[in-house]
């Protein structure tokens, strides 16, 4: 059985919470965010300590108490301090330029491919191949990472395409004569 809902999320410095019936709100430096609470879990708010409960005792509450410490945990982390991914473009030509919103891929295809950017997610990209997304909801961060990652997986003979910094691709041997 999971214990994460027993550990408390300490709020930083700057950052505010409101409970509104069964919306969480979290306010910080980088944004503001909010989800819906499941009707199993209560949330209680001391000084600066976020505590977290099951309403009963089932599986599902249980779960679900830890699912919604994670998740407001992850919340507070992104509106404090940030979430950033790194994506690293291996491959001959393979190139990335950000043009505002959108970003420009050079991946070996006939055509360019241009991925408008999910709102409140920002790119940059320190050199041509390399692309760091930035952004206070790990979620969407995670997700447009997964959809440009998607454009050129890589592949398991040269090892070209589009990985995730810190990302093992495992490596094939080419096929003997």
């Amino acid at each position: 059985m999971s214990r994460v809902a027993n550990n408390p999320v300490e709020l930083p410095k700057g950052v505010e919470v409101s409970l509104v019936g069964s919306e969480i709100s979290v306010k910080g430096a980088k944004g503001t965010l909010a989800m819906s609470v499941n009707s199993n879990v209560e949330i209680k708010q001391g000084d600066n300590v976020l505590t977290f409960a099951a309403v009963s005792q089932d599986t599902f509450a249980r779960a679900m108490s830890g699912t919604t410490r994670a998740l407001v945990s992850n919340m507070v982390t992104g509106v404090s301090q940030g979430f950033e991914k790194k994506l690293d473009l291996v491959g001959v030509g393979y190139r990335a330029q950000v043009q505002g919103a959108k970003i420009n891929l050079t991946l070996g295809f006939s055509h360019p491919v241009v991925y408008a950017l999910p709102e409140g997610v920002t790119a940059e990209t320190p050199s041509q191949t390399e692309i760091l997304l930035k952004s206070a909801d790990k979620q969407k961060l995670g997700q447009a990472a997964a959809e440009i990652r998607a454009f050129r997986p890589p592949e398991p003979y040269k090892g070209k395409g589009v990985r995730i910094s810190g990302e093992y691709v495992r490596r094939k041997e080419a096929k003997k004569k």
